[in-house]
């Protein structure tokens, strides 16, 4: 029989929440530093590393966009984005819908046609090389006004053709979906989809306003409905996934410990719960990891890893031909002999 991270490894499935910018390596923020003639705050690779301590979701965000600060060039961008597809494909995923904040990048004066840039050639190489697909989705920060949201949605129409949805992170607290109705509106008219992060620090409350003033087609991190009983029973009933980062969670104090989360008892419930990274290279582990914390910590069985692939590839953005073939290339891998 294999083992359970062997079993992980080998299941085909999606990554649908993963922030390109969490992806940063400190090996390849002292890289990058170097190369355009930076100062690092800490003087090697293990301070960087040992700094990852977070009291909640606002000192995560504070060294998160300081160490964004090394992101130039399109040629950066290119680089993170490799890299960040090759340990993904390595892992197993077989399709990212990867987030990418061109606020935090414009506030630096780069363009985000310079993103999109190294972006989409990562994606191309990536393709070629391995047959992992992607997409991209452009996050709205909610700390900022939502004038400014809409002014990078209007530089941003030109680029739609690389560009799956939009979406909405940074600061929950204070900040709810429906500050963003008009921008998402917008967004929407123009053919993007739209996703958005609540219910992770913010009340169920943000959940429902994602869903019905946003129209987002799915709910990244969302683990606060189980607070409310008829929105669980809604997420349930509507096939509504939720982009679960479980160890983002712990890093960030949403849940103490990975045995107290409640992604299995939302699994049971019939949510479309799904297993991703957040910010790998901040919290501790990419996908495997956080698949393999959930299956130790909360007893998941092989079943229940199977459903949670599956669920990742019902829940992406897929055409509904490449959906099927996954779904039939997960059952033929749970059958595989010495499962």
């Amino acid at each position: 029989m294999r083992s359970a991270s062997e079993y992980i490894r080998g299941l085909p499935k999606a990554e649908l929440h993963v922030h390109i910018e969490g992806t940063l390596e400190p090996e390849l923020a002292f890289q990058l530093a170097k190369k355009h003639g930076l100062i690092l705050p800490h003087a090697t690779v293990e301070e960087l590393r040992q700094a990852y301590r977070f009291a909640n979701l606002q000192s995560f965000l504070d060294i998160y966009y300081a160490g964004a600060a090394v992101l130039r060039d399109a040629d950066d961008f290119h680089a993170l984005t490799r890299a960040y597809l090759r340990n993904a494909h390595a892992q197993g995923v077989v399709h990212a819908e990867i987030f990418f904040d061109p606020q935090t990048h414009a506030a630096r004066g780069i363009e985000l046609g310079t993103v999109l840039d190294g972006l989409c050639r990562a994606r191309a190489d990536a393709e070629r090389q391995s047959g992992i697909t992607c997409s991209f989705i452009l996050c709205f920060l909610r700390h900022l006004s939502a004038d400014e949201a809409m002014r990078t949605l209007e530089e941003a129409l030109p680029h739609k053709e690389a560009i799956a949805a939009v979406g909405l992170d940074s600061s929950e607290i204070g900040h709810p979906p429906v500050k963003f109705r008009a921008v998402f509106a917008r967004a929407r008219s123009e053919g993007l989809l739209a996703v958005a992060h609540a219910g992770e620090e913010g009340p169920p409350s943000y959940i429902y306003e994602a869903l019905d003033i946003l129209k987002v087609r799915r709910v990244d991190h969302g683990v606060r409905c189980e607070e409310d009983p008829q929105l669980l029973e809604r997420l349930a009933r509507e096939r509504v996934p939720l982009t679960v980062c479980p160890l983002s969670n712990v890093k960030l104090n949403v849940f103490r410990r990975i045995e107290e989360h409640n992604l299995k008892r939302l699994l049971d419930r019939g949510v479309c719960v799904t297993v991703n990274s957040d910010d790998p290279a901040y919290f501790g582990g990419y996908v495997l990891e956080n698949y393999l914390a959930v299956e130790r910590g909360l007893g998941l069985s092989r079943d229940d890893l199977t459903l949670l692939a599956r669920n990742s590839i019902e829940a992406s953005f897929l055409a509904d031909s490449a959906k099927q073939r996954w779904f039939a290339a997960i059952a033929d891998y749970a059958r595989s002999p010495g499962r």
